[in-house]
Protein backbone atom coordinates (compact mmCIF):
# COMPACT_ATOMS: atom_id res chain seq x y z
CA UNK A 1 0.00 0.00 0.00
CA UNK A 2 1.45 3.33 -0.97
CA UNK A 3 0.89 6.60 0.94
CA UNK A 4 -0.09 9.42 -1.37
CA UNK A 5 0.94 12.95 -0.42
CA UNK A 6 -0.63 15.64 -2.65
CA UNK A 7 1.98 17.83 -4.32
CA UNK A 8 0.21 21.01 -3.17
CA UNK A 9 0.68 20.13 0.51
CA UNK A 10 3.55 21.40 2.67
CA UNK A 11 3.82 20.59 6.38
CA UNK A 12 5.33 23.15 8.75
CA UNK A 13 5.83 23.14 12.53
CA UNK A 14 6.31 25.80 15.26
CA UNK A 15 4.71 28.38 13.04
CA UNK A 16 3.01 31.75 13.43
CA UNK A 17 0.27 32.23 10.83
CA UNK A 18 -0.69 35.60 9.32
CA UNK A 19 -4.09 35.46 7.62
CA UNK A 20 -5.70 37.83 5.13
CA UNK A 21 -9.00 37.72 3.27
CA UNK A 22 -8.89 39.25 -0.20
CA UNK A 23 -11.08 38.86 -3.26
CA UNK A 24 -13.41 36.57 -1.31
CA UNK A 25 -10.62 34.07 -0.55
CA UNK A 26 -8.44 33.34 2.46
CA UNK A 27 -4.67 33.53 2.15
CA UNK A 28 -2.11 32.63 4.83
CA UNK A 29 1.66 32.82 5.22
CA UNK A 30 3.85 30.86 7.63
CA UNK A 31 6.18 32.96 9.78
CA UNK A 32 8.60 32.40 12.64
CA UNK A 33 7.16 33.20 16.06
CA UNK A 34 8.05 36.64 17.48
CA UNK A 35 9.29 37.83 14.07
CA UNK A 36 6.02 39.27 12.74
CA UNK A 37 5.89 42.09 15.32
CA UNK A 38 9.61 42.78 14.78
CA UNK A 39 8.96 43.19 11.04
CA UNK A 40 5.96 45.46 11.64
CA UNK A 41 7.88 47.68 14.05
CA UNK A 42 10.80 47.97 11.62
CA UNK A 43 13.27 46.17 13.93
CA UNK A 44 13.59 43.25 11.50
CA UNK A 45 14.40 44.15 7.88
CA UNK A 46 15.27 40.72 6.43
CA UNK A 47 12.15 39.02 5.06
CA UNK A 48 13.89 35.61 5.12
CA UNK A 49 14.20 35.93 8.91
CA UNK A 50 10.42 36.38 9.15
CA UNK A 51 9.02 33.87 6.65
CA UNK A 52 9.44 30.10 7.07
CA UNK A 53 8.77 29.87 3.33
CA UNK A 54 7.65 32.45 0.77
CA UNK A 55 4.84 30.10 -0.25
CA UNK A 56 1.31 31.49 0.11
CA UNK A 57 -1.26 29.06 1.54
CA UNK A 58 -5.03 28.87 1.79
CA UNK A 59 -4.52 26.82 4.96
CA UNK A 60 -1.11 26.59 6.64
CA UNK A 61 -2.08 23.94 9.19
CA UNK A 62 -3.31 21.58 6.42
CA UNK A 63 -0.41 22.53 4.15
CA UNK A 64 -2.73 23.62 1.32
CA UNK A 65 -0.98 25.96 -1.12
CA UNK A 66 -2.86 28.81 -2.85
CA UNK A 67 -3.31 28.55 -6.62
CA UNK A 68 -1.38 30.94 -8.87
CA UNK A 69 -4.53 32.16 -10.61
CA UNK A 70 -6.20 32.98 -7.26
CA UNK A 71 -3.14 34.96 -6.12
CA UNK A 72 -2.93 36.84 -9.41
CA UNK A 73 -6.63 37.69 -9.30
CA UNK A 74 -6.58 38.87 -5.65
CA UNK A 75 -3.23 40.70 -5.56
CA UNK A 76 -2.72 41.70 -9.20
CA UNK A 77 0.69 40.00 -9.25
CA UNK A 78 2.28 36.54 -9.08
CA UNK A 79 5.36 37.87 -7.26
CA UNK A 80 5.26 35.79 -4.07
CA UNK A 81 7.65 38.08 -2.17
CA UNK A 82 5.44 41.10 -2.88
CA UNK A 83 2.29 39.17 -1.91
CA UNK A 84 3.91 37.98 1.34
CA UNK A 85 4.84 41.59 2.19
CA UNK A 86 1.22 42.67 1.65
CA UNK A 87 -0.11 39.89 3.87
CA UNK A 88 2.54 40.66 6.52
CA UNK A 89 1.58 44.34 6.55
CA UNK A 90 -2.21 44.03 6.52
CA UNK A 91 -3.00 40.47 7.62
CA UNK A 92 -4.12 39.29 11.03
CA UNK A 93 -1.63 37.38 13.17
CA UNK A 94 -3.22 34.15 14.46
CA UNK A 95 -2.17 33.49 18.06
CA UNK A 96 -3.56 31.60 21.02
CA UNK A 97 -5.40 33.51 23.78
CA UNK A 98 -2.43 33.01 26.13
CA UNK A 99 0.07 34.26 23.53
CA UNK A 100 -2.14 37.25 22.72
CA UNK A 101 -2.38 38.17 26.40
CA UNK A 102 1.41 37.93 26.86
CA UNK A 103 1.95 40.05 23.74
CA UNK A 104 -0.52 42.73 24.91
CA UNK A 105 1.09 42.86 28.39
CA UNK A 106 4.53 43.33 26.81
CA UNK A 107 3.20 46.08 24.53
CA UNK A 108 1.56 47.78 27.55
CA UNK A 109 4.98 47.86 29.31
CA UNK A 110 6.72 49.08 26.13
CA UNK A 111 4.20 51.93 25.69
CA UNK A 112 4.62 52.99 29.33
CA UNK A 113 8.43 52.95 28.88
CA UNK A 114 8.24 55.21 25.78
CA UNK A 115 5.92 57.65 27.60
CA UNK A 116 8.23 57.76 30.63
CA UNK A 117 11.26 58.40 28.39
CA UNK A 118 9.60 61.21 26.43
CA UNK A 119 7.64 63.05 29.15
CA UNK A 120 8.04 65.13 32.29
CA UNK A 121 5.92 66.86 34.89
CA UNK A 122 5.75 70.41 33.37
CA UNK A 123 5.90 72.05 36.81
CA UNK A 124 8.97 70.25 38.17
CA UNK A 125 10.57 69.21 34.82
CA UNK A 126 11.17 65.79 36.36
CA UNK A 127 10.49 62.52 34.51
CA UNK A 128 7.90 60.01 35.69
CA UNK A 129 8.83 56.40 36.47
CA UNK A 130 7.63 53.60 34.18
CA UNK A 131 5.61 51.99 36.99
CA UNK A 132 3.85 55.29 37.69
CA UNK A 133 2.91 55.64 34.00
CA UNK A 134 1.67 52.02 33.97
CA UNK A 135 -0.55 52.82 36.97
CA UNK A 136 -1.88 55.95 35.28
CA UNK A 137 -2.62 53.98 32.09
CA UNK A 138 -4.61 51.44 34.13
CA UNK A 139 -6.50 54.28 35.82
CA UNK A 140 -7.70 55.61 32.45
CA UNK A 141 -8.44 52.01 31.33
CA UNK A 142 -6.13 52.27 28.32
CA UNK A 143 -6.66 49.33 25.98
CA UNK A 144 -3.63 48.23 23.92
CA UNK A 145 -4.21 47.74 20.18
CA UNK A 146 -2.18 44.81 18.87
CA UNK A 147 -2.15 46.09 15.27
CA UNK A 148 -0.78 49.57 16.05
CA UNK A 149 2.86 50.37 16.81
CA UNK A 150 3.88 51.12 20.40
CA UNK A 151 5.20 54.56 19.32
CA UNK A 152 1.84 55.56 17.83
CA UNK A 153 0.05 54.35 20.95
CA UNK A 154 2.49 56.16 23.25
CA UNK A 155 1.51 59.46 21.61
CA UNK A 156 -2.17 58.57 22.09
CA UNK A 157 -1.52 57.72 25.78
CA UNK A 158 0.20 61.10 26.31
CA UNK A 159 -2.85 62.87 24.87
CA UNK A 160 -5.22 60.93 27.15
CA UNK A 161 -3.06 61.29 30.29
CA UNK A 162 -2.99 65.08 29.87
CA UNK A 163 -6.66 65.08 30.86
CA UNK A 164 -5.97 63.44 34.24
CA UNK A 165 -2.42 64.42 35.27
CA UNK A 166 0.35 67.00 34.83
CA UNK A 167 2.31 65.60 31.90
CA UNK A 168 3.88 66.89 28.69
CA UNK A 169 6.55 65.97 26.17
CA UNK A 170 9.97 67.02 27.46
CA UNK A 171 11.23 70.02 25.50
CA UNK A 172 14.23 69.84 23.16
CA UNK A 173 16.94 72.48 23.53
CA UNK A 174 18.16 73.90 20.22
CA UNK A 175 20.70 76.45 19.08
CA UNK A 176 20.32 78.06 15.69
CA UNK A 177 22.52 80.55 13.91
CA UNK A 178 20.95 82.60 11.12
CA UNK A 179 22.54 85.03 8.65
CA UNK A 180 21.86 88.67 9.63
CA UNK A 181 20.04 89.30 6.36
CA UNK A 182 17.32 86.71 7.05
CA UNK A 183 17.59 86.77 10.87
CA UNK A 184 14.92 89.30 11.80
CA UNK A 185 12.36 88.09 9.26
CA UNK A 186 12.93 84.43 10.08
CA UNK A 187 12.75 85.04 13.82
CA UNK A 188 9.14 86.23 13.45
CA UNK A 189 8.25 83.06 11.53
CA UNK A 190 9.94 80.86 14.14
CA UNK A 191 8.39 82.58 17.17
CA UNK A 192 5.09 80.62 17.22
CA UNK A 193 7.08 77.34 17.19
CA UNK A 194 9.30 78.22 20.18
CA UNK A 195 8.29 77.50 23.78
CA UNK A 196 11.06 79.40 25.58
CA UNK A 197 13.88 81.62 24.24
CA UNK A 198 16.79 81.16 26.68
CA UNK A 199 19.28 83.46 24.98
CA UNK A 200 19.47 85.69 21.94
CA UNK A 201 22.52 87.37 20.45
CA UNK A 202 22.25 89.56 17.33
CA UNK A 203 25.61 90.79 16.08
CA UNK A 204 26.80 89.88 12.59
CA UNK A 205 24.33 87.00 12.75
CA UNK A 206 21.42 85.93 14.93
CA UNK A 207 22.22 83.22 17.46
CA UNK A 208 19.41 81.83 19.62
CA UNK A 209 19.12 79.06 22.22
CA UNK A 210 15.55 77.93 22.81
CA UNK A 211 13.27 75.15 24.02
CA UNK A 212 10.75 73.60 21.64
CA UNK A 213 8.11 70.89 21.59
CA UNK A 214 9.75 67.86 19.82
CA UNK A 215 6.79 67.73 17.44
CA UNK A 216 7.86 71.09 15.94
CA UNK A 217 11.47 70.08 15.19
CA UNK A 218 10.91 69.04 11.56
CA UNK A 219 9.01 72.22 10.75
CA UNK A 220 11.73 74.42 12.30
CA UNK A 221 14.48 72.48 10.50
CA UNK A 222 12.73 72.83 7.10
CA UNK A 223 11.98 76.51 7.71
CA UNK A 224 15.63 77.35 8.48
CA UNK A 225 16.98 75.29 5.56
CA UNK A 226 14.55 76.72 2.99
CA UNK A 227 14.58 80.36 4.13
CA UNK A 228 18.38 80.60 4.47
CA UNK A 229 19.10 78.35 1.46
CA UNK A 230 21.32 76.16 3.63
CA UNK A 231 23.31 79.03 5.19
CA UNK A 232 21.61 78.79 8.60
CA UNK A 233 22.63 76.13 11.11
CA UNK A 234 20.52 74.19 13.59
CA UNK A 235 22.08 72.25 16.46
CA UNK A 236 20.32 69.98 18.97
CA UNK A 237 21.87 70.75 22.39
CA UNK A 238 19.72 68.24 24.31
CA UNK A 239 16.85 65.96 23.36
CA UNK A 240 15.19 66.38 26.76
CA UNK A 241 15.17 69.36 29.11
CA UNK A 242 14.72 67.56 32.45
CA UNK A 243 15.71 67.94 36.09
CA UNK A 244 17.53 65.14 37.92
CA UNK A 245 15.51 62.61 39.92
CA UNK A 246 12.17 60.93 39.28
CA UNK A 247 8.77 62.46 39.84
CA UNK A 248 6.77 60.87 42.66
CA UNK A 249 3.01 60.84 43.09
CA UNK A 250 2.15 61.48 46.73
Amino acid sequence: MSIFTPTNQIRLTNVAVVRMKKGGKRFEIACYKNKVMSWRSGAEKDLDEVLQTNTVFINVSKGQVAKKEDLSKAFGTEDLTEICKQILAKGELQVSDKERQTQLEQMFRDIATIVAEKCVNPETKRPYTVSLIERAMKDIHYSVKANKSTKQQALEVIRQLKETMQIQRAHMRLRFILPAKEGKRLKEKLKPLLKVVESEDFDEQLEMVCLIDPGCFREIDELIRCETKGKGTLEVLSLKDVEEGDEKLE
